[in-house]
């Protein structure tokens, strides 16, 4: 799979712009025979000029565009650092309160295939620490969204899948085809790039020997193991994944994931995004945004193609 439309958010707070340099890194790298066009998106905003009372709306408005026209002279600045030969590249730059949505709408007017943005660190590197703007994207975005911590690659360039392996709905194995497979696609583009694949299992159910004494918490972790192996298996077998690219384990995948890609050096982590939406969301959160709170990589967070199906 090759990225040909690329929206690239610039943090308006930093001269270095990582995403920027992840995106043409990921351009070099992946040898499109397609012309690429790259958007840098820059959505400003301040409520003071939108709400001020001393002054008119005209000139409220030419305030506005007179902020737009200097960000538009330092974004101009900020691109003539960076190698952008034989690249299309676009400016845009709006007045917009809501940048999560200003994305998605520039998304879906000029059919982007992959937003790269900026998240921030926390300072003992422990994990990426998220904006409101990255959760709107992640559960809202109509595209791939590509979140970077920095705009290097590592030396092992080691990529990172998450699957559902469970059989607990249909769709899962058309997911995680639809998963390996991009993964697949972006590793053979990359120098040096591999796959592994990961997968969590449940724990039994705490109290469940009070309720059940005949319950088997042994058997129970054995036979939940053993489906997952197999459907894993299966899984690797299809994409001739070997086999100890493949990683299993009881627990959270909040837990499971973060730890393998700190154990095998990841660079990325491909994730996909089905989950719960709207009031759901809010109270109890998607495994996938636990996931992504606790890692220190790079993300790709993926949605199922239309022709998948599924319950959210």
């Amino acid at each position: 799979m090759y990225f040909n439309n690329i929206l690239v958010v610039i943090d308006p707070e930093n001269q270095k712009q990582a995403a920027l340099e992840r995106a043409l890194h990921l351009i070099k790298q992946q040898n499109s025979s397609q012309p690429v066009t790259l958007t840098a998106f820059l959505s400003i905003y301040d409520l003071s000029y939108a709400v001020s009372v001393t002054h008119s709306s005209t000139e409220r408005e030419e305030m506005i565009t007179a902020i737009i026209e200097d960000k538009k002279v330092w974004l101009a600045e900020c691109l003539k650092e960076y190698d952008l030969q034989n690249i299309q590249v676009k400016t845009t730059i709006i007045w917009e309160s809501n940048e999560a949505e200003a994305i998605e709408k520039e998304i879906v007017k000029h059919h982007h295939d992959l937003v790269v943005k900026f998240t921030r660190q926390e300072d003992d590197f422990s994990s990426l620490i998220f904006t409101p703007t990255d959760w709107q994207l992640l559960r809202k975005s109509s595209c791939p969204i590509l979140m970077v911590k920095n705009g290097d690659w590592q030396h092992q360039r080691r990529i990172l899948v998450a699957v559902n392996v469970s059989d607990d709905e249909p769709y899962h194995d058309d997911f995680n085809k639809q998963l390996v497979g991009l993964s697949m696609s972006l590793a053979q583009s990359l120098d040096r790039g591999n796959i592994h694949l990961v997968s969590a299992y449940p724990t039994a159910p705490v109290g469940i020997t009070l309720d059940l004494p005949e319950f088997s918490v042994p058997d129970y972790g054995n036979s939940i193991r053993g489906q997952h192996l197999i459907n894993m298996k299966a899984l690797r077998q299809h994409f001739a994944i070997d086999e100890d690219h493949t990683h299993v384990y009881e627990g959270l995948p909040e837990e499971v994931i973060p730890r393998v890609a700190q154990e095998i050096g990841a660079e990325l982590v491909v994730l996909g995004t089905i989950g719960r939406t709207g009031l759901s969301a809010v109270l109890l959160g998607n495994t996938a945004e636990h996931v992504i709170s606790h890692l220190n990589c790079n993300l790709l967070a993926i949605k199922p193609a239309k022709n998948i199906s599924s319950e959210t």
